[in-house]
């Protein structure tokens, strides 16, 4: 029952919004995979690590979101991607095929005069060979390229081998037909030429068409240039149609094939891609998964805007509770306008029945996550992040919602409109109407929901329906673990962890830190007493009690700034070193 984060995705993260302990599962928000934990009691998701994923920029660098441009009928980024990965494999694979065949070439080099082609196709040959090397290398590269660079690579790639291949065809049938009265044949070479255009370089079929049939067309060029320019080979072809009609067979059969085979890998990508669709919605890759859903990297199609998506798994679709409770987070949400909560910018069901909604995306990483990375807080910027928090809490209060699930891993460092540490609250997927009674049920009698090491004691007991003053204890338990890098109560049972809570005196901070300030301690020890009516009543009283201490404030945006350059610049240098 550790708590897991997901690998950060770069360029950012996309904080998600949880399930509930009756799912046993909440949803990653944090930047890098680490495998250190809270807690046992403390349930998240895992997601998917991307070893390729590692932060090696700075977080302002990481905030900068790669958009995909044009829409419509222009290349998209995606494609774009996929244009240049597949003319460099496809220069790649030619310049190792030319390669070879040109250390042939040297060995069975013939200069006699008997063979006055031999030189020039030798000379191509080498031309051809460092044309699509150079294209290759070029490509393997970082350098940006636009995508009529791109296309003019990929004419590189098929036109300067085709036309080594009309050079070599007519002399080698020249050859033939002078010396043996025979014809040597034109398709294995032209059938390389048009697969490997086909395999590789993505297209819609008609522009495949086009230039598949353009290379079909070449052999029957060559063949009647070469009736021109040489007399027995005319005579040669007069006396025996049967050959160019043979060419022209293999050539049509081959080029009808390969556009075919264009046009069902074409549909087979565009299957594979609407299977990614939610709406308008792309769905780019999974970044969680866990009980209720999955939450996906996606991107609105028009917008080009990068969000992130949850979705109910389809196995759990014909549930109602399911159902039903998914539709209350995404409404209990979208009620919060405040700039410390989570925006929700989309909801809906896919035509397969599927729930979704769309939220904003975060850089930055959550309140566990950097505990367990760098180690408790200072005070200053504990107040700093909590105080914020307070405000986002407080407006949901004034709606008559609970959160009932506080943690740290659902408190958010964010950066937004170029300031540092935007606190964040998210995950309303237990969020409770104070007076709904009908929603109520929808948690089955006797299920605790709720994180045991941040739960409130009557939470823990069921003995009273929670209020506001629960979340209160909640925080009180992130104020103490971002104090401490431990939770009020921690042990390897949960349910040791509930009577704790329920019973035993909270463990002093100072058995765990000694220069936490006494008016801060005097206020997380406030907010975890047992008793609701002990505690501070509202989270605005304790926002006005956090300011009210000595190091409100002092927690500055040029700290957040410098602090979050600090990290990111330590951890380039350890991911340089680990490479060398």
């Amino acid at each position: 029952m550790n708590e897991r984060n997901i690998r950060r995705f770069s360029p950012a993260h996309f904080p998600v919004e949880n399930d509930s302990l009756d799912d046993s599962s909440t949803a990653p928000k944090s930047v890098r995979h680490v495998p250190t934990s809270l807690g046992p009691a403390d349930i998240t998701l895992e997601a998917p690590s991307d070893p390729s994923s590692d932060r090696t920029a700075s977080c302002h660098a990481a905030c900068k979101v790669h958009l995909v441009e044009g829409s419509g009928t222009e290349i998209s980024g995606e494609v774009h991607h996929l244009l240049r990965s597949r003319v460099r494999s496809a220069s790649l694979l030619t310049f190792v095929a030319f390669a070879v065949f040109l250390v042939w070439h040297v060995f069975q080099l013939d200069l006699l005069p008997s063979r006055p082609l031999a030189l020039p196709t030798f000379i191509w040959h080498i031309i051809a060979t460092l044309v699509v090397g150079c294209i290759g290398l070029a490509l393997c590269s970082k350098q940006a390229l636009s995508t009529s660079q791109l296309r003019w690579m990929e004419l590189g790639t098929c036109g300067v081998p085709a036309a080594f291949f009309m050079l070599m065809q007519y002399a080698r049938t020249s050859l033939y037909v002078d010396s043996y009265s025979f014809h040597p044949g034109v398709a294995p070479f032209w059938l390389l030429a048009i697969y490997t255009y086909a395999i590789f370089i993505p297209n819609t079929w008609k522009r495949a068409a086009v230039v598949i049939g353009t290379i079909a067309t070449l052999p029957l060029l060559t063949t009647a240039l070469g009736m021109f320019l040489n007399h027995h080979l005319f005579v040669f072809m007069s006396n025996n149609p049967g050959t160019l009609v043979e060419i022209i067979l293999v050539m049509a059969i081959s080029a009808i094939g390969a556009v075919f085979g264009v046009y069902t890998i074409n549909n087979l990508q565009t299957q594979a891609y609407q299977a990614r669709q939610l709406g308008q919605y792309h769905l780019k890759k999974l970044i969680g998964s866990g009980g209720m859903g999955e939450v996906y990297l996606a991107e609105h199609q028009l917008m080009k805007r990068p969000c992130a998506i949850k979705v109910i798994r389809p196995e759990k679709a014909g549930d109602p509770k399911v159902l039903a409770r998914f539709e209350r987070e995404v409404q209990a949400t979208a009620k919060l306008s405040h700039w410390n909560s989570i925006d929700i910018f989309d909801y809906g069901r896919a035509e397969d029945g599927t729930f979704y909604y769309v939220m904003e995306f975060l850089p930055g990483m959550n309140l566990g996550e950097i505990v367990k990375r760098f180690g408790p807080m200072p005070a200053a910027r504990v107040i700093h992040l909590v105080r914020q928090a307070c405000d986002a809490l407080q407006e949901a209060h004034d709606l008559g919602l609970l959160h009932r699930d506080l943690k740290p891993a659902n408190l958010f460092a964010a950066v937004r409109g170029g300031f540092y540490d935007v606190a964040k609250l998210l995950d309303f997927g237990l969020a409770k109407p104070l007076s709904d009674l009908d929603t109520a049920q929808l948690t089955a009698d006797g299920t605790i929901t709720g994180s045991p090491l941040y739960m409130s004691p009557e939470q823990a007991t069921g003995d009273k329906e929670p209020d506001p003053r629960s979340d209160i204890y909640s925080l009180g338990g992130v104020l103490y673990y971002l104090l401490t890098g431990h939770a009020p109560f921690e042990n390897e049972k949960p349910l040791k962890v509930l009577i704790s809570h329920a019973h035993d005196p909270v463990p002093p901070l100072s058995g765990h830190r000694d220069d936490i300030p006494l008016d801060l301690e005097a206020i997380v020890m406030r907010c975890l007493s047992k008793n609701p009516n002990d505690r501070y009543q509202s989270a605005a009283e304790l926002a006005a009690a956090l300011d009210d201490c000595e190091q409100h404030g002092t927690w500055s945006r040029d700290h957040a700034r410098n602090w979050w350059m600090q990290q990111d610049s330590e951890t380039a240098k350890a991911n340089e070193m680990a490479i060398n």
